[in-house]
């Protein structure tokens, strides 16, 4: 067991797999010599070689389209796209190619790819380099969708996305990378001294398609994923709120039977997530939600989001859930 913050966690989990899995390779732009802009990848081009951790051209849609070829012919490739919005000129490759190639095929050929994207905002990243593009990828069918929200699940769920047969799009919260941030210091989140956590050195699996209740509560369940999850955890510490948080992890497939049994039980729900409000995966929450939790609802459902607005650069702490936005959530629920 090591103590690691979640850059730590993601280069532990593809090290494990280089070395249990010589079909594993890992490859993008800087992953190789540089070791990755966030240094994801450091050190692993020297340690496994230049054939199974290399550099790639400026050129997603390639990116993605070597890696299909690849998992087609018994590799398992983890292809890192450098931010999350860097993942459209790759769009029609994800979503035409790879989420239907199993299909298509009638079974006769999968494509075990796990593609990895620095997510989110919360490093003054600007308009091109803070989005949260989940949505599109959860609307795709074929696609497994992952979002960690600490170091322990960061790992355990990569090692599971790498083994997995289908593709995967794995999506890292770079708020998160290393716990420091440099915003308003009236936005600090409190959770900023406590970037690490106990992961384990070895091998080991975080099931797919399994939420994790993080806290326990009896008033109002309070469904989000990756950054998020620490947000809202302080939100109700500071609100004193006997709010239930559950932590989907896995927004495709995603781990229903937690949330409805949590809903069932609170009679209430509010769910988060960073991106725009407009069909964002937060209203596929509800939606579901409001299907199978409809006669135990006490109150609306309610969502924070981001706005429905390009990702801002100067007012980046406005544009993204707060505290205070999700304890006035959580208090408007109550007051039903």
């Amino acid at each position: 067991m090591s103590t690691m913050n979640m850059i730590q966690a993601v280069r532990s989990g593809l090290e494990v797999m280089l070395e249990r899995d010589r079909q594993v390779c890992v490859f993008g732009e800087d992953v190789g010599y540089f070791g990755g802009v966030f240094r994801a990848t450091q050190g692993l081009q020297q340690r496994f070689g230049t054939h199974r951790v290399f550099d790639t051209p400026l050129a997603e849609g390639g990116i993605v389209g070597v890696a299909i070829g690849m998992g087609m012919n018994g590799l398992r490739p983890v292809p890192e796209i450098q931010f999350s919005d860097y993942m459209y000129p790759a769009f029609d490759q994800i979503t035409n190619e790879l989420a239907k190639l199993r299909y298509r095929s009638g079974g006769e050929w999968t494509a075990p790819v796990t593609i990895r994207a620095p997510s989110g905002g919360g490093i003054r990243g600007g308009l091109f380099h803070s989005q949260s593009p989940e949505a599109y990828f959860t609307h795709t069918a074929g696609l497994c969708v992952v979002m960690p929200s600490n170091p322990r699940d960061a790992k355990g769920l990569l090692v599971s996305s790498i083994e997995c047969d289908d593709p995967v799009i794995f999506f890292e919260p770079k708020r998160l990378y290393r716990g420091a941030f440099d915003g308003d210091p009236e936005h600090v989140p409190p959770w900023r001294d406590q970037p690490e956590a106990d992961v384990p050195d070895g091998y080991y699996r975080t099931p797919l398609g399994q939420a994790a209740i993080v806290r326990p509560g009896e008033d109002v369940t309070v469904v989000t994923w990756g950054t998020m999850v620490h947000v809202a955890s302080a939100a109700i510490n500071e609100s004193e709120v006997d709010a239930e948080l559950i932590d989907v992890r896995t927004l495709a497939p995603l781990d229903l039977p937690t949330i409805v049994q949590s809903v069932e039980k609170t009679g209430r729900c509010i769910v988060v997530h960073e991106a725009p409000r407009t069909c964002g995966f937060g209203a596929e929450v509800v939606a579901l939600v409001q299907q199978h939790c409809f006669w135990n609802l006490e109150a609306p459902i309610v969502r924070v989001t981001g706005w429905d607005t390009p990702f801002p650069h100067a007012q980046e702490w406005q544009y993204m859930p707060s505290r205070e936005r999700i304890a006035s959530a959580m208090r408007s629920a109550l007051a039903v």
